[in-house]
């Protein structure tokens, strides 16, 4: 196994800070496990002295930077490590958290039951500081994963032996970063801002926890180091909204990341983050970013690793995905069908570059008595973990349900524009929509241009009906922005033009595979020349930035080589579009 001391080095929650010495990365070799019979809590496992392997936390036991590299279904497995905490007397309250572990998790400190979470893709932490002792401390966690159980989003993770299609290695237990975090007896929890450009101000909600009252907050806003707001609230609860005011706000944008800094002091605790002054809604058939009608060009991006599966090796693989996306002619993109690292939603801030959450849904039967208690917690928690980020300007917690729209589809969206009434929603990304959606969207993977075209000329014509995944299943409400939220995925191999032999017959992309790299230019410049040009269509998704194992159809090798002349690329996807002119 790969020598390595503490992966993933790196701050988890880069957009709430914390001082340096109030936080311990417990990344690195940690004790494992595979249950194979499921038979662990009844032998004890949680009191062991060692368990039979090691891993590398935080990479998932199907990856190659785990140090495992077993693939086959993991329904149960054992994690287990010491750890030091010194000075713990001096320490108020302990707090330990994962990043995300799937799916069920259960945690022990030494040998007592911390708690434990359902969800395979959202934080969670629990209060240690009484299990904990001073020196060498104990942990143990079990994650419970069946990606074959009907009440488990799983996402694109396959639920057979063998990859398919657009399913992918499965990814087990722990899969993000597992932290300690020393705070005072009352912490801020969390921090929700809501910018309102409109009337010049930034909405903020600040949510404690602790047994003791905090009396007054401190709100300190800057922008490149200049003061812009600086206000003293009084605390009579739990939370305490209020408000800054920004006046002549300098606005985030698209390639124009301007943020401002904002410090809140409450009691013994300060928190560093900040906030983007940006609006998003829609209007009419077009969606609005800061007042303009803007054209979404997206591109789909499933946030897969060739080492780590879910996870990314170093931050600076987020880093490198969005300048890949941005170079290819991209403003954006669809998080799709998984939970992103918060560090890729912090770079996207920091870089410019606009983004949809989603919720990897897929593995759960919405038709089931208990589906909407299995996605509604862990799609509470995301948005609650993201809310803040100005470079997320809608949600959509469900993708391809392929049924009629029901009451789980309802109920999510409803929950969504409770959680968040700030950004569009759109409730099911293709195909089955229910009667209640901010965006009307399809996806559609015809590849012959002049065929496209007829799909989408009823938009501006008015004669017959635009394209519909289900005609049977649903009516188009005219009224609502038009998304073409997937396109394209045309094959094509690099790997086969370069390694004489490779076998490439498990490898797949949508329709004919182009003839040749123009053909491929030729067909990709005619299916987004029918979208720009069409007057009543807000944006379109490419499908997809990278191949993702078996799915060779991204612009970008798994590794993340370039398949196509970027230049070229960019000239045909950052076209001017004719929503945009009027």
């Amino acid at each position: 196994m790969e020598n390595i001391t503490i992966p993933r080095p790196e701050y988890p929650r880069p957009s709430f800070l914390r001082g340096e010495d109030t936080w311990q990365n417990l990344n690195g070799e940690w004790e494992f496990e595979i249950d194979w019979g499921k038979s662990g809590k009844e032998r004890n496992f949680q009191n062991r002295e060692s368990l039979n392997d090691k891993i590398i936390v935080p990479f998932v036991p199907e990856s190659k930077l785990s140090g495992i590299g077993i693939t086959d279904f993991m329904e149960s497995v054992w994690y287990r490590r010491t750890f030091t905490v010194e000075n713990l007397a001096e320490k108020e309250r302990v707090l330990l958290h994962f990043g995300a572990v799937d799916h069920y998790a259960t945690v022990w400190v030494n040998g007592t039951k911390a708690g434990d979470h359902r969800g395979g893709y959202t934080p969670f932490a629990f209060d240690v500081t009484s299990l904990l002792k001073e020196g060498e401390n104990v942990l143990v966690v079990h994650a419970e994963d069946n990606t074959r159980d009907p009440l488990q989003p799983s996402g694109k993770q396959c639920d057979r032996y063998n990859n398919f299609m657009c399913l992918y290695t499965r990814c087990t237990g722990i899969w993000q970063t597992v932290w300690l975090e020393f705070v005072p007896k009352t912490y801020i929890k969390n921090i929700k801002i809501t910018p309102d450009v409109a009337n010049e101000k930034a909405d903020v909600t600040v949510i404690f926890d602790g047994h003791e009252n905090v009396k007054t907050l401190r709100a300190f806003a800057a922008f490149e180091g200049e003061p812009v707001a600086d206000k003293e609230v009084k605390v009579t609860g739990k939370a305490v909204s209020f408000s800054l005011d920004i006046p002549d706000p300098i606005l985030w944008d698209i390639g124009k990341p301007n943020l401002y800094d904002l410090n809140i002091t409450a009691g013994d605790d300060m928190v560093a983050t900040y906030f983007g002054m940006r609006s998003a809604c829609t209007d009419g058939h077009k969606f609005m970013l800061n007042g303009r009608s803007l054209f979404q060009r997206l591109v789909l991006d499933q946030g897969y690793f060739e080492e780590g599966i879910y996870t990314a090796k170093s931050d600076e693989d987020f880093v490198r995905d969005i300048e890949l996306s941005m170079a290819a002619g991209f403003d954006g993109a669809r998080m799709h069908m998984k939970v992103f690292e918060p560090g890729f939603i912090y770079h996207a801030d920091h870089m410019g570059y606009i983004l949809w959450g989603e919720y990897p849904n897929w593995g759960l039967d919405i038709t089931r008595t208990g589906a909407y208690e299995a996605i509604a917690a862990p799609w509470r928690e995301q948005i609650e973990r993201d809310f803040s980020s100005p470079a997320i300007i809608g949600w959509c917690p469900l993708n391809e349900t392929w049924t009629s729209a029901n009451e789980t589809v309802r109920n999510i969206y409803f929950l969504t524009k409770t959680l968040d009434p700030s950004r569009p929603a759109i409730d099911v990304s293709g195909y089955h929509h229910s009667e209640f959606t901010d965006i009307y969207d399809v996806h559609d993977y015809v590849q012959e241009p002049e065929e496209f075209g007829k799909h989408y000329d009823p938009l501006v014509t008015g004669e017959g009906e635009a394209f519909i995944n289900a005609p049977d299943k649903e009516v188009r409400d005219p009224t609502l922005p038009y998304f073409v939220s997937e396109f394209g995925g045309a094959f094509w191999d690099i790997d086969k033009e370069d390694v004489e032999g490779t076998d490439t017959s498990h490898s797949w992309g949508y329709g004919e595979k182009p003839q040749s790299k123009e053909d491929f230019y030729t067909r990709l410049e005619g299916l987004c020349d029918v979208l720009f040009e069409n007057e009543k269509i807000c944006g379109f998704c490419y499908t997809q930035l990278t191949d993702v194992m078996q799915e060779q159809n991204g612009l970008f090798t798994f590794d993340r080589r370039a398949k196509f002349d970027t230049s070229r690329l960019k000239a045909i996807f950052s076209k001017k579009a004719a929503i945009e002119k009027d």
